[in-house]
C-alpha cells in the first residue's frame, strides 16, 4: 500500500519539493497601480505562499527603488507576522535594486541573497519639491491663500522658505529614519559590520559591498540557490494576483485617467533614476 501511495505521489509530481515565490518589483505606494508594491497587493499573495504547509521556505524576490515608509513597514511586519505564525524561513532575493524602502522590506528575511551588481542599502529619508517664488507675480497672476493653522502651508512652493519649516520637516525625517535604523538592527543585529555614521547615512552600495558590510548574507540567485538546498526537482510556485473568472477588459477612453498614469509613469521613473537604473 505504501509503495502503491509513493508511485501515485511520483506520477502526479507530489513528492517533489515545492517552494512558493513571491515577487516585489516596482516603486512602493498606496496607491493601486501597476508597478506599484503596498500591503493590499501583497498581503493576499503573501498569505497564500505561507499557508503552503509542504513548503520548506517562503521565497520572496525584490526588486525596488523604496518609496512609502508606512508600506514598507506593514510589509515587512505582515512578512515576519506570518513567518512565526506557520513557522517558515524567509528567503530574499534581490534582482536590480532593495534601496530605501525596498530594503526595509528585505530585511524581513531570515536570509538576504543578491546579486554582486545589485543595489541594497540607501537607509535613509528624503523628501523633495520645487520652489517657484516670484514665479506668479512674473506672471501678472495673483494667488490667494487662507489657512486655520499657522504652519498649514507648509512647504508651500510659492512662498520663501521657513526656517521653522524645515526645523519641523528635519524631525519629522529624522523620526521615520530612527525607525527604519531599529528595524535593521533588530533584524540584522550581529550581522551589521560597519558603524551607524556608515550604514545609515542614506548611502547605498553593490550587493558584493553589501556583503561585506552585513547588511545583506550571500550572493547568488533563486534557482541556484534553491536548487542546491533542496535539489534538482524542486518546484519554483511563482504567487500571482488571482484573475476573476468573468473578468473583462475596459473600453473607453479617458483623458484624467491617461494623464494620472502617464504623472505616476514618469515619478516612477524618477524614484528608479535616483539610483541609475
Amino acid at each position: 500500500m505504501a509503495e502503491r501511495r509513493n508511485w501515485l505521489k511520483r506520477l502526479l509530481g507530489r513528492d517533489k519539493t515545492v517552494v512558493p515565490v513571491v515577487r516585489l518589483h516596482g516603486v512602493i505606494a498606496a496607491d493601486q497601480r501597476q508597478g506599484r508594491i503596498n500591503i493590499a497587493g501583497v498581503a493576499p499573495l503573501l498569505k497564500r505562499a505561507f499557508e503552503m504547509k509542504s513548503a520548506p521556505a517562503v521565497a520572496i524576490i525584490v526588486n525596488s527603488p523604496g518609496g512609502s515608509p508606512v508600506q514598507s513597514r506593514l510589509i515587512a511586519k505582515r512578512i515576519r507576522d506570518l513567518a512565526e505564525e506557520h513557522d517558515k524561513p524567509v528567503l530574499v532575493f534581490v534582482e536590480d535594486a532593495a534601496a530605501s524602502g525596498g530594503y526595509f522590506i528585505a530585511v524581513a528575511g531570515d536570509e538576504i541573497i543578491v546579486d554582486p551588481s545589485s543595489i541594497v542599502g540607501s537607509v535613509g529619508v528624503i523628501m523633495a519639491g520645487f520652489g517657484f517664488v516670484g514665479t506668479l507675480e512674473k506672471l501678472g497672476i495673483e494667488r490667494r491663500v487662507h489657512t486655520a493653522g499657522n504652519n498649514k502651508s507648509t512647504l508651500d512652493p510659492f512662498l520663501p522658505e521657513k526656517a521653522s519649516d524645515i526645523e519641523r520637516i528635519k524631525q519629522f525625517e529624522t523620526d521615520i529614519h530612527n525607525v527604519f535604523i531599529d528595524v535593521v538592527k533588530a533584524r540584522r543585529g550581529s550581522k551589521l559590520k560597519a558603524a551607524d555614521d556608515v550604514l545609515f547615512t542614506g548611502e547605498w552600495w553593490t550587493g558584493m559591498r553589501g556583503v561585506e558590510l552585513g547588511l545583506v548574507d550571500a550572493l547568488g540567485d533563486l534557482h541556484e540557490t534553491l536548487t542546491t538546498r533542496y535539489g534538482q526537482d524542486v518546484v519554483l510556485k511563482v504567487i500571482e494576483p488571482k484573475r476573476p473568472w468573468f473578468g473583462l477588459p475596459r473600453i473607453g477612453f479617458s483623458t484624467s485617467g491617461l494623464v494620472t498614469d502617464l504623472a505616476a509613469t514618469i515619478e516612477d521613473r524618477a524614484v528608479w533614476a535616483r539610483l541609475g537604473l
